[in-house]
């Protein structure tokens, strides 16, 4: 079933942008041939991969029911995502046909120190200011921001990004709240309920995985809890954010702000240069014409290291389960 002696493994790559096209050259090894695509994967152009062993994916590739059935049909065995999280998968359908890998940790300090540039950026309004002198306006009417010092921040899942970002935020003279169903022993964080964390944090920053449990977790109930001015930040997955909940509570005054590197509807519209186009998503268009609303465009991840780290990850990932038959990354339903 897997192989032991030297047999060139071939990858079929899709989503391909030019910073991964680099990570990965520069990881590949003899025995394995990538086959770089552009397009995304869904249930049409898993064609594609016919032929190949291993399918690379990422977060806005489609890996349904449907994409998964035409992979096994044309031979893959193995999808490898290049990213940790795995809400595109339908990792049930996947049981007992198409083995499943991901990258559990690459550099949590990229995404967190994305997210504290995010809040400082827009908490003392860099931004507004980086655009008003390009244009010789040096009035500082209207760039009133707020010290971090001494203000309480929310962290919603306290993994290794979420751990990375509350000890950032304790280096500013910050309090730190967290919520996580599995606390983090010794971490430094004070663990509360939700409700609490809601009430009591100044700014609440998302770093947990997109499940049931967690999809819009930021909704008008919830926001409804929060403080007056509240400053929202989310670097995890798009639809842990409710949108039109989102936009009405900026426009009721009850969130300050909102720093976003996700979008739930972002599939068809990050990562793409879009700017030749009418943006057909009101919800979106309506968050970026907000002065207080920040979007970058899942952005997050995007450093040197964690480029390499990802790209080293799933080249060995791939490598192991064609040379053993397994893999500690591969995810599997059953078993958590």
């Amino acid at each position: 079933m897997w192989r032991k002696e030297f047999v060139m493994i071939k990858v079929a790559f899709f989503d391909t942008k030019p910073y991964d096209r680099a990570a990965f050259e520069a990881a590949c090894p003899e025995d394995m041939k990538i086959k770089f695509f552009e397009t995304k994967l869904n249930a049409d152009t898993a064609d594609l991969a016919h032929g190949y062993d291993a399918a690379c994916v990422f977060v806005n590739d489609t890996v349904d029911a449907a994409a998964l059935d035409a992979l096994e049909a044309g031979g893959v065995r193995l999808v490898a995502l290049r990213c940790a999280g795995y809400n595109n998968v339908d990792v049930r359908h996947a049981f007992g046909h198409i083995h499943v890998v991901r990258v559990p940790a690459y550099s949590p300090y990229a995404v967190a120190e994305h997210a504290m540039a995010m809040l400082l950026t827009s908490v003392r309004r860099v931004h507004k200011a980086y655009n008003r002198t390009r244009d010789f306006n040096f009035s500082l009417n209207g760039l009133v921001g707020f010290d971090l010092y001494g203000k309480t921040v929310g962290v919603i899942g306290t993994g290794k990004i979420g751990r990375t970002f509350a000890a950032i935020c304790r280096g500013f003279g910050m309090r730190v709240l967290g919520y996580d169903k599995y606390p983090a022993e010794d971490a430094g964080i004070e663990y509360v309920s939700l409700d609490t964390l809601f009430a009591e944090s100044d700014i609440i920053s998302l770093h947990c995985p997109l499940t049931e449990e967690t999809k819009y977790l930021i909704c008008k109930e919830n926001i409804a809890k929060m403080k007056k001015g509240v400053v929202i930040v989310n670097t995890s997955r798009g639809a842990l954010i409710r949108s039109e909940d989102l936009l009405e509570g900026i426009k009721e005054r009850k969130i300050g702000a909102a720093c976003l590197d996700v979008y739930e509807e972002e599939s068809d519209i990050f990562f793409e240069d879009n700017s030749g186009h009418i943006l057909e998503d009101d919800t979106l268009a309506r968050l970026i014409s907000m002065p207080n609303v920040l979007v970058t465009s899942h952005q997050a991840f995007l450093t040197e290291e964690a480029l390499s780290g990802i790209a080293g990850t799933t080249v060995e990932n791939i490598r192991t389960f064609f040379a053993t038959g397994a893999c500690e990354n591969e995810l599997c339903y059953r078993c958590g």
